[in-house]
């Protein structure tokens, strides 16, 4: 039964140390996302988690978990205020409770289970939540996920073949297991396991993979524009980047198909255009990367996978497929899509050598969204080793070599600036580990709780 104060590891939890842990998570958090070598706190964060387990009320664990949410999800995503304004109290507070929800689990199989099954439960617990928000429920969100902190690291080559969500259950499985040995202890041991994380993910080892193609792209920054400033905006990309072999313009960058100027404007240049466009559909529409061939046609369409929630951003694809260019097959991810790891793979399962993403990041929604939304290419690159070119319309725009090394961007606010990158393309991209294990910890997630719940049943019949 518990008491107001449950031993941890010989420390009793009392509620003055409850709230210091707290108060700790949230720091290790931000600093984690701060960057500036600091990335490697984020497992301090997920030890303080495991600690907290040990609070000794079951309605404490998720009201301490609810608040620490809030207090690391509404900074870091203030810009939802500007998209939602008043709703964004209440994403919020649905983003947080999916780590309150963490707590209450972690409290209660603390209870109820023995220590080692516990700690064998809890990365499988993690990553199932973890994977279950960002990929599947209908309000899916996968950014601020402990993987792309170390987007901006030098040797994320050297942990990304574990995948965005498999960083998450490694650095959980070492959490739970010091979290056993007392707040002392765990904290001390984070610590010499930040340094050895640091070491690892400070020195880039590199994967070097036999190339088959180069492909020059070249890319413009463009917010809503007119056709004919899309054609001016070309004329300069083209003259700026003779040797380009494909352009990119942004998500939206067409209020409807692809103009016939524009058409006409890549027959007369011999080049190909990727852009961003709709196809009318009743009274929608499907959001759609065009491309165009130097012929002036259009050969290959892809509609947007992930329509954002609560926007006017048309119906969802019914299908995926690869682009067989003439360098290799390239895969198209529109904006958001890009945040999904089970969009990306059906991709990279079809063969693509390189990712091109148009994207629509609106000025207006202001630094820190784009420098957030800027992580996501940098941990796709290097999780699938694939070379990504991602054109926004306001910046950041990116090119990334297959090791998640940034080698070309254009900034933000940047209305009119290029890019230009060479993407070695291999012959193929790779799943990394948690393709397979993060589905596979959604369903071993969904045993411990069930089997949680009939435990609590025989507990209170």
């Amino acid at each position: 039964m518990a008491t107001k104060q449950q031993a941890l590891g010989g420390v009793a939890m009392s509620s003055r140390l409850a709230g210091m842990l707290a108060l700790l998570a949230v720091g290790f958090f931000h600093l984690a996302y701060a960057g500036a070598g600091a990335e490697c706190s984020i497992f301090l964060f997920l030890t303080v988690l495991c600690l907290l387990a040990g609070i000794p009320s079951t309605r404490g664990g998720f009201y301490y978990g609810l608040c620490i949410g809030l207090a690391i999800y509404a900074p870091q995503l203030s810009f939802f205020w500007k998209i939602f304004g008043p709703g964004a109290v209440a994403l919020w507070l649905i983003l947080a409770l999916w780590l309150a929800l963490f707590l209450l689990l972690a409290k209660l199989m603390r209870e109820r289970y023995p220590p080692y099954i516990w700690m064998v439960a809890m990365p499988f617990l993690w990553m199932g939540l973890e994977y279950f928000r960002s990929e599947i429920y209908y309000l899916k969100f996968s950014w601020l996920n402990v993987g792309y902190v170390f987007s901006n690291s030098a040797g994320l080559t050297n942990i990304s073949f574990l995948g965005m969500y498999g960083v998450g259950f490694a650095l959980m499985m070492v959490a739970a297991l010091l979290a056993r040995s007392g707040v002392l202890r765990a904290i001390g041991g984070g610590a010499l396991v930040v340094l050895a994380l640091f070491l690892v993910t400070s020195t880039s080892k590199g994967i070097k993979a036999s190339k088959v193609s180069r492909l020059k792209v070249a890319g413009v920054q463009l917010e809503f524009p007119g056709v004919l400033e899309v054609e001016q905006a070309l004329d300069k990309l083209y003259m700026r980047h003779p040797q380009a072999d494909l352009l990119v313009l942004s998500e939206y960058t067409f209020d409807g198909p692809v103009p016939g100027r524009i058409l006409n404007w890549c027959k007369k240049r011999s080049r190909y255009l990727m852009a961003g466009g709709k196809v009318p559909s009743g009274t929608e529409f499907f959001n759609t990367a065009f491309v165009v061939s130097p012929e002036g046609k259009i050969v290959f369409e892809q509609v947007k996978c992930v329509p954002i929630q609560f926007f006017k951003d048309g119906y969802p694809a019914s299908q995926q497929n690869v682009w067989d260019s003439p360098w290799g097959k390239l895969g198209i991810c529109i904006c958001y899509d890009f945040s999904y790891r089970r969009v990306t793979d059906q991709l990279v399962m079809k063969g693509a050598q390189a990712l091109i993403v148009p994207t629509m990041d609106v000025a207006e929604w202001g630094a820190s969204q784009h420098k957030l939304h800027a992580r996501v290419a940098l941990v796709r690159a290097a999780e699938y080793q694939l070379p990504v070119f991602r054109l926004a319309s306001s910046g950041i725009s990116q090119g990334v070599d297959c090791d998640g090394h940034q080698v070309a961007s254009a900034p933000f606010p940047g209305e009119g600036e290029m890019l230009y990158a060479e993407l070695a393309m291999p012959p193929r991209g790779r799943m990394p580990v948690d393709h397979w294990l993060a589905p596979i910890s959604v369903g071993i997630a969904g045993l411990f709780i069930v089997g949680l719940g009939i435990k609590t049943r025989r507990k209170n019949p």
